[in-house]
């Protein structure tokens, strides 16, 4: 399998895992009680699975690289998910921050 595909794939399982802790984390609260619960298992259920792809790519690709594909898949998923599934807006000014901190790791991460 291709490192990039796993990195892709990770990172979804970890934007997946936050965007189901962001709510019910609003909804239940920081409380004991918000853990002791069946989606608390299946968010640390995710987590494990997202963390068995990253040490897979990391044990495949030079740290600097991997930590770039991570970084800039995060951020391009993050910032997606941000505005297709929370509906929040997408300033001009953080798009550009978005496209400027991308190029910048795929300066950092060619050779």
């Amino acid at each position: 399998m291709h490192p990039v595909v796993v990195v892709v794939a990770s990172q979804l399982l970890f934007t997946a895992g936050d965007l189901l802790a962001r709510a019910k984390m609003r909804q239940l609260g920081f409380h004991t009680e918000a853990f002791l619960s069946w989606w608390f298992l299946g968010y640390l259920s995710v987590r494990t699975v997202a963390t068995f792809g990253q040490l897979w790519v990391l044990s495949q690709v030079v740290l600097s690289r991997s930590m770039a594909f991570f970084s800039a898949a995060s951020l391009v998923l993050s910032t997606v998910l941000s505005v297709v599934v929370l509906r929040e807006g997408l300033t001009v000014k953080t798009a550009v921050g978005v496209v400027l901190a991308i190029l910048a790791l795929v300066v950092l991460s060619t050779e």
